[in-house]
């Protein structure tokens, strides 16, 4: 959406429309897929507003706008939520639109059903520039915004889509060009005997179109650039490939300080390719070739090179990229040869043409002959399953791989969400991105498998009824769970062949076939062209079929390949989800089934394990539930069937992240199932019992209900199993969970847990670490835990903690530290320690969390240390760092820094610094707001922020003292008592006085008089009483 964007995108000829041209369809579709997900993959982001709103001409109406984020009011929708002043971040007032975030953008493409890409082209059409209206005339760094390096990365994105078609235009191709070039490589030497001395590229790099240019001078058609150093010419020839032809460059040097950089002019007319460029240049090159009769000079196109790259290149859709690779595949003869010339002297080597026939590059390719001599290779196989000439060509056109619909080149199928090599490797879990192919790491001496595999897939493709089954099941002889075999049949195109299979009518083909591709799909790679090639939506019109062998193949191959969120999109679309859920009511009650009841069960768990992959998506799981999921997944939970617990307990888990179902796992009994299984003998069923108990004891009725089914014995038993890291990573966050409720703290001491956590300490992964403090710090707001705590040597490990990176652990060890401080001896080891400089060097960390959680923590350090004045001020720049954080725009880091700041004020040298730095202004400037928690610490603060110098008077000519009145009518009481003491202390200015008189405080303060809270009545009466003598000294001046 930046400059790649604005380069590849194309207009009509009056220039304000889009063209309907397959490029832009390609690239909108992959600005819709992103924009679509943007909310679900970047959440934070998402919120972020844009600098300005993106407006455009909209066909939507209010009636599409059903979600309960927005408020409808006749023709017109709002959303609910809005800006600081007040406007709404979506407004629709037919047929004008605006939108101030991508979540809205995000929502309302998803309510868009069939007018997405209509919008799209709408919005784009208008703002022409969006990444200026997102983020102003002046564009962030890209590693100092962590939304424009999203942005970035699809602009990215966007430019290979746009450099994609380049290998199929113009009169050269990449692949062309490369051949030719390697040709030229084998008569360059250093002598006269030789044609060349060198033919080298100016680029290394090869972009997955074959191109080796920036992408930039892609978008211009070129292919890349050669340095050619021939016998007879001075300089070196720089010479540029292009799609429409071959030209010479002039190289010249930019000069920035003191360096230089090249940039290449065009210096000749075009030429048709290198060869022909090479003869008008260097008179010993035109010599050389019309004496010796270089069939060079009838370089093959791209077609004709696409049949010598391999022996079969069509069939395998392979593209080899140098001259090593393509002598693997010539004849042994053409080799033999090859190695003899290779050693002679000139005379041998001036004899190219010879060669090249030899390797079918001097004449056209004869494409009669070579269908000849396959036909002639699966007769001599399959003759044994051929019946009659007639019988044989219907078989054909009914099971022939290249028959079947659909059947196309791998090579040519390609999705707008699919890889290419701009996009960065995801840091999500598991496989949530499609990972870039990797295969340069292919063994240079492949297995002698891998041909037979490739000649059983070449039969395949031409085989009958009969001898494709018979093939099917010669492949499956193989080891296919080894990668080597299964590139091998993606090599050759065989994936195309086994999913077009899945259309045929013979349930033994399908049978075959699915088994095959149920194996190979645990293949990252496989898996991703299995879906380019559009192999789920087969599948998953495979579920609707009668034969339950065939349901259970396909589900359990699409939950191989749905291990990315694009697979699992795809399910979704196409109606995989209420498929799948159907299957899982086929369970029958009891122990003993029968053998088709067996079936039903198998039917059942392999519709659980497709729907555990599928459910890695926020909105699959919301598919899952809308589909009637849940009620299903309790009954196959309580099954007799052992194998069903795992995919059913690893579904649950994943969706436990919504809240939606974790109340429905709570209403439908399934807690005391989890924690039955708690004690099973799995470990693999075990951790996803202790990750759904994680998920979802963040509700205090399941951690009740866990404590009351005696699971947390179980857990802390879990906590022994210290090898299996996956187990106990779940089963220590689910400790932490529980551990919220003091009821079950009470437990975890009784069974002795707290030594075994702080045991766990040292020498974990940071997801043990993590679960392992944060447990500890809810079992420290006890404070007979903190003597436990210090007795097993817990203090010094968590301090060690303290100066990590990740985030979440440095929030938990935090929470942690700061529970152990509100103990003094505690305290005392923290601060040998250098505990409370190792906390308040986190107030620099970027994270908000980390910073709100290091403050609160800093808050007991200062209360409880013996001279914290002192150890405050020996901070060097820490107290100018506390009181900038005031100006964070997160409200639990103002909150927190204000609690900071009311314990600081305590010490008055520090409360003078503090001052200096400008703590008062920028306390004042945080009074307009209706954060209940906000409003009580920054109450505090202001309290003690009064008693130095004029501070009470500067806080009044700020305007802070009208805002704190309305304090008083919050709900919190704790709001009440910080507010009143800060009157009291305000209160002590006459001005002040008055302020507070004419925002009505009195009346409110008489009210806080009666209450039970004795801090509260006494601030309350004081502030009354300063107000009462200055209208009683007033009285007195005015009447004497």
């Amino acid at each position: 959406m930046g400059e790649a964007f604005s380069r590849a995108i194309q207009w009509s000829s009056d220039a304000d429309k889009l063209e309907n041209s397959p490029l832009n369809h390609d690239i909108l579709t992959e600005i819709l897929l992103f924009t679509e997900d943007f909310d679900d993959r970047y959440p934070q982001e998402a919120r972020i507003l844009f600098r300005e709103p993106l407006q455009w001409k909209t066909s939507l109406e209010a009636a599409d706008f059903t979600s309960d984020i927005y408020d409808t009011r006749g023709e017109s929708a709002v959303s609910l939520e809005c800006d600081d002043k007040g406007s709404p971040l979506l407004q629709l007032s037919p047929p004008d639109i605006t939108v101030h975030s991508f979540y809205h953008l995000s929502n309302l493409l998803q309510l868009s059903t069939d007018k997405k890409m209509k919008e799209i082209r709408a919005c784009l059409e208008v703002n022409r520039e969006p990444i200026k209206k997102i983020f102003g005339p002046i564009s962030p760094t890209i590693h100092g915004d962590k939304l424009f390096s999203i942005l970035h990365q699809l602009d990215k994105k966007l430019l290979s889509i746009a450099v994609r078609p380049i290998t199929g235009e113009g009169r050269l191709s990449p692949a062309a060009v490369n051949t030719e070039v390697d040709l030229l490589k084998r008569f360059c030497g250093t002598g006269e005997n030789w044609v060349l001395k060198s033919v080298s590229y100016t680029s290394d790099y090869v972009f997955s179109n074959g191109c080796r240019s920036p992408p930039w001078r892609q978008m211009d058609g070129e292919i890349c650039s050669l340095i050619i150093e021939t016998c007879d010419t001075e300089p070196t020839l720089f010479i540029t490939c292009s799609t429409s032809g071959v030209f010479f460059d002039e190289v010249r040097k930019l000069i920035h300080g003191g360096g230089g950089v090249n940039y290449y002019m065009r210096k000749s007319e075009l030429y048709k390719d290198i060869s022909m460029l090479l003869k008008n240049m260097s008179p010993h090159f035109a010599a050389a070739a019309n004496e010796q009769d270089f069939a060079i000079q009838d370089v093959p196109s791209a077609k004709k090179i696409l049949h010598v790259e391999t022996v079969d290149v069509e069939e395998t859709g392979q593209t080899l990229k140098s001259y090593d690779h393509k002598k693997k595949n010539v004849p042994e003869k053409a080799r033999q040869q090859l190695a003899r010339n290779k050693l002679s002297g000139r005379k041998k080597k001036l004899e190219p043409s010879l060669k090249w026939k030899n390797l079918g590059l001097a004449s056209s390719y004869d494409e009669a002959e070579e269908k000849s001599r396959r036909s002639r290779e699966s007769k001599k196989i399959l003759e044994n399953g051929t019946k009659s000439p007639a019988s044989e060509k219907k078989k054909k056109a009914n099971f022939s791989g290249s028959s079947l619909p659909g059947c196309q080149s791998s090579q040519k199928i390609k999705s707008p969400g699919g890889v290419d090599d701009f996009s960065e490797s995801s840091s999500e879990d598991e496989e949530d991105e499609e990972q870039p192919e990797r295969r340069a790491e292919m063994p240079t001496d492949l297995p002698s498998e891998y041909w037979q595999i490739q000649k059983l897939v070449k039969y395949l493709k031409g085989a009958n009824q009969t001898a494709t089954v018979i093939v099917l099941c010669a492949l499956r002889d193989f080891n296919l769970v080894q990668e080597t075999c299964q590139l091998a049949i993606r090599d050759v195109g065989g994936l195309e062949v086994l999913i077009n299979l899945l259309d045929t009518d013979d349930i033994r083909c399908k049978i075959g076939s699915l088994k095959i591709l149920k194996e190979i799909s645990c293949n990252s790679q496989i898996r991703q062209t299995i879906a380019d090639l559009g192999g789920l939506q087969t599948m998953v019109s495979i579920l609707d079929s009668p034969d339950k062998e065939l349901k259970c193949l396909a589900a359990e191959t699409i939950a191989n390949v749905a291990k990315f969120r694009r697979a699992r999109r795809t399910v979704r679309q196409h109606g995989g989800i209420k498929r799948l859920v159907e299957l899982l009511d086929c369970v029958p009650n009891g122990v003993c089934l029968s053998a088709e009841q067996e079936r039903d069960a198998e039917v059942a768990r392999c519709g659980a394990l497709a729907l555990w992959s599928c459910s890695k998506s926020t909105r699959n799981k919301e598919s899952i539930r809308r589909a009637g999921g849940i009620p299903l997944l309790a009954r196959l939970l309580k099954s007799s069937q052992k194998n069903m617990h795992i995919p059913v307990v690893g579904t649950l888990q994943e969706c436990a992240s919504e809240k939606s179902y974790r109340i429905a796992i709570q209403t439908e009994g399934m807690i005391e199932d989890l924690v039955k299984y708690l004690s099973c003998d799995n470990q693999e069923l075990q951790m996803h019992c202790a990750s759904a108990i994680y998920k979802c004891a963040e509700d205090k009725h399941t951690r009740d209900l866990v404590r009351q089914y005696d699971g947390l014995k179980p857990l802390v038993m879990l906590l022994n199993e210290a090898e299996n890291k996956q187990l106990l990573a779940a089963t220590t966050g689910a400790i932490w969970k529980c551990s919220i409720s003091l009821e079950n703290v009470a437990k975890f001491q009784e069974y002795k847990a707290l030594e075994i956590l702080v045991g766990l300490l040292k020498d974990q992964p940071e997801e043990v670490l993590v679960n392992v403090v944060g447990a500890l710090g809810e079992c420290a707001q006890i404070s007979e835990n903190l003597a436990t705590i210090r007795k097993s040597g817990g203090i010094q490990p968590l301090v060690n903690l303290l100066t990590g990176t990740n985030q979440a652990l440095l929030v938990n060890v935090t929470r942690a530290v700061g529970a152990c401080a509100t103990d003094p001896e505690h305290m005392v080891i923290i601060d040998r320690l250098d505990g409370v400089r190792l906390l308040w060097s986190l107030l620099k960390n970027p994270n908000p969390e980390v910073q709100a959680s290091a403050a609160w923590a800093i808050c007991p350090c200062i209360e409880n240390a013996k001279d914290a004045g002192e150890m405050v001020r020996s901070f060097v720049g820490g107290l100018e760092l506390i009181v900038n954080l005031l100006k964070s725009q997160n409200k639990d880091v103002l909150a927190s820094v204000c609690a900071a700041i009311a314990k600081i004020a305590k010490d008055v040298e520090n409360l003078a610094v503090i001052t200096d730095h400008g703590v008062v202004p920028m306390l004042a400037n945080l009074t307009n707001t209706g954060d209940d928690m906000l409003r009580r610490y920054l109450a505090e603060a202001i309290a003690c922020c009064c008693k130095w110098g004029s501070n009470c008077v500067s806080f009044g000519e700020a305007g802070a003292v009208a805002p704190l009145v309305h304090y008083l009518r919050s709900k919190d009481s704790s709001v009440h008592q910080a507010t009143a003491r800060a009157l009291f202390e305000l209160s002590k200015d006459p001005n002040n006085c008055i302020t507070m008189h004419e925002n009505r405080v009195v009346k409110l303060l008489l009210i806080m008089i009666g209450s039970t809270d004795e801090i509260l009545q006494e601030a309350a009466a004081s502030c009354v009483a300063n107000i009462r003598r200055l209208a009683l000294a007033n009285d007195k001046a005015k009447y004497g």
